[in-house]
């Protein structure tokens, strides 16, 4: 049975939890710093603090913030899942970095590389040849052009467009 646990459980916590549950994750719980106060998060339940965390199940960060998100990342004692939802298409030349996460009708287009901790949000596009450093969200709707750079904890806001080639961050 594949089990996840995800750091957070606040929105993008349960947007994790859902693209889990669609690509067959059966063991979905959160560790969140608010427990025991909080025991639930949508339907799942929330077992324990960040503390919590063992080699029982896979980890992801359910954490929006880019900085605490890569703090998380960097201090992490195991790797952590990467989720993309069945909706998405990726191409078969990108390349995910660890504790990615592609949401629902994203586009990650040939020889894009997305470093560690990339959120790519729903129905955004990341064209051909783009490189996204690591911590790097680009919010729903938003479109890269190809060959575009995106720097370090970068935030991109809802439907941005830039155009190819451009560097930002």
């Amino acid at each position: 049975m594949k089990r996840l646990r995800i750091i957070g459980a606040g929105g993008h916590g349960r947007v994790l939890a859902d693209i889990a549950q669609a690509i067959g994750y059966m063991d979905i719980a959160f560790l969140d710093a608010e427990f025991p106060n909080l025991t639930r998060s949508g339907i799942w339940d929330v077992i324990g603090t960040p503390a919590d965390i063992d080699d029982s199940a896979e980890y992801a960060l359910g954490v929006g913030h880019n900085q605490t998100r890569i703090d998380l990342l960097e201090s992490f004692p195991t790797d952590l899942a990467t989720l993309i939802h069945p909706s998405a298409t990726v191409s078969l030349h990108a390349e995910i970095g660890a504790g990615g996460v592609i949401c629902a009708g994203a586009l990650v287009g040939a020889f894009a590389r997305l470093g560690q901790g990339c959120i790519v949000n729903t129905g955004a596009s990341v064209d051909h040849d783009c490189v996204l450093a690591d911590g790097v969200h680009i919010s729903p709707g938003v479109s890269l052009g190809g060959g575009v750079f995106v720097g370090a904890r970068t935030w991109v806001g809802i439907g941005a467009v830039v155009r190819e080639y451009k560097s930002i961050g």
